[in-house]
């Protein structure tokens, strides 16, 4: 775990080795405890009542196309529900974490292979790039592709004719709540934003508070490691994140401390300082740390009430749709306000980070995080073993086909009474005879007058 965690730091520059280490730990040794008495072969359920079985068969080969903020813990996460579900998986990895991501897939074939695998059941690109990334998503060999990465690559995945499951951007707001215990919500979103230096998708974008506790969560923020930028700050943190006021943040400060974010800016912050904070007015344009920064710097609002919040909420969502909001509350009622928000995952009273990733909530443990369809995703979930597997069914029979129409008591409408007593005694016939024979027994007229009534009943119904 920590030479892999090194590696990618070296790398990429994201992140910090320490946090790292824990992702990796995390993406086996707590996924393996989670997942290691799932049903993932042959029948996986029954339904006695229904007389159903559920029947598991492996996808084929899994094509996972790997991040850069995140490449060693999705390499090792992606290998683990893989082979849960008995597929073999080829990594795609980001050109800027090649190394890395080889030397993972490298790790855990070797593991597979000591427990009795196939060799190179789990294969990496050894010379990527996007050319390499497209050609392998086109092959024949795979069956399916888990794209985990920027917009651009989860859009080629799905355009390229294979099935698919990707996941979208992330911009979630943090809502401390007025019930909400202030120094407990402040310190799960400092640990959240901090972790690795804010790179998972799910963790805190904003800060959203109400007037009436805005005072106490500002010098909480500040007691526990939270920096308030001044406006040039701010203004100045802002053109170095979003160059050109585009929406999309500059890879370079992806993952970076805040002093090292602060000295690029132009300015010096305390060596204990673990997030910038930076008020806005508004959402979009104008408002550029309004959209999602994988790094340690947060929007800061202020609102009135849960209703504000709420709007506000939905604003902010729209730049990172179906992903993640986070909530802060002691009342039960607002917390099913905000269940209805356009968030796959609503967190409540934890940090985003290790929350929407399923380490410190009972979520599936996942570096895969599904945004639904308003999301440009497949799924909605963590992305788990279930989802690649191919799920057979096997139905036993629970009604006489031959006495279907006649037997059922919910198909007595007035008008084809008559009509559906004559169509069931004209085609009762012995099991020799033939649909072509029952058919000639009637004339066209009477299918003429039978359809047309059948048509005009459903219309009824319908309307």
């Amino acid at each position: 775990a920590v030479e892999l965690a090194q590696l990618a730091v070296k790398d990429t520059g994201f992140g910090n080795v320490a946090d790292k280490t824990y992702k990796n730990h995390a993406a086996a040794t707590l996924l393996y405890e989670q997942i290691k008495d799932e049903k993932t072969v042959g029948i996986i359920s029954k339904d006695t009542e229904m007389k159903t079985m559920d029947v598991a068969e492996p996808v084929g080969l899994v094509m996972g196309i790997v991040p850069s903020t995140n490449p060693t813990s999705t390499v090792i996460f992606k290998s683990m529900i893989a082979l849960k579900a008995r597929n073999a998986i080829v990594f795609a990895p980001h050109p800027a974490a090649a190394t890395c991501t080889f030397r993972a897939a490298e790790i855990m074939n070797e593991a597979a292979k000591s427990a009795g695998a196939p060799d190179n059941i789990i294969t990496c690109v050894s010379n990527s790039t996007m050319g390499s990334t497209n050609e392998l998503m086109h092959a024949k060999e795979v069956k399916l592709i888990i794209a985990t990465g920027g917009p651009g690559m989860v859009k080629a995945a799905y355009s390229s004719g294979k099935p698919a499951i990707g996941v979208g951007a992330g911009n979630s707001p943090s809502y401390i709540e007025r019930s909400a215990d202030v120094k407990e919500a402040v310190s799960q979103i400092i640990a959240s934003k901090s972790f690795d230096y804010g790179t998972i998708c799910a963790s805190e974008q904003s800060i959203i508070c109400e007037k009436c506790n805005e005072g106490e969560v500002v010098s909480e923020l500040k007691k526990q490691g939270g920096y308030f930028m001044n406006e040039a700050e701010t203004d100045a943190v802002c053109k170095l994140l979003f160059k050109n006021g585009g929406h999309a943040m500059d890879a370079k400060f992806v993952g970076r401390s805040p002093q090292v974010i602060s000295k690029a800016a132009g300015f010096e912050v305390p060596a204990d300082a673990k997030i910038l904070i930076g008020r806005q007015a508004g959402v979009g344009e104008g408002n550029p740390l309004s959209y999602e920064k994988l790094t340690t710097v947060l929007a800061f609002y202020v609102v009135e009430d849960w209703q504000e919040a709420c709007k506000l909420s939905i604003e902010l969502l729209q730049n990172g749709i179906g992903h993640t909001m986070n909530l802060h509350t002691n009342r039960e009622d607002i917390v099913l306000k905000f269940a209805a928000k356009p968030a796959s995952r609503i967190l409540v009273n934890t940090g985003g980070s290790q929350g929407g990733t399923g380490i410190s909530t009972g979520l599936p443990i996942s570096f895969t995080l599904g945004c639904g369809t308003c999301g440009g995703s497949s799924v909605s979930e963590n992305v788990s073993p279930k989802h690649l597997l191919n799920i057979k069914k096997v139905a036993f029979g629970l009604k006489d086909i031959t006495t279907l129409v006649e037997d059922d008591k919910s198909f007595n409408h007035p008008e084809l009474k008559d009509v559906v007593k004559e169509c069931v005694n004209k085609t009762q016939c012995d099991s020799n005879s033939s649909l072509e024979h029952v058919t000639k027994d009637m004339s066209d007229k009477e299918l003429k007058v039978l359809t047309e009534l059948v048509r005009k009943t459903l219309s009824e119904m319908n309307a």
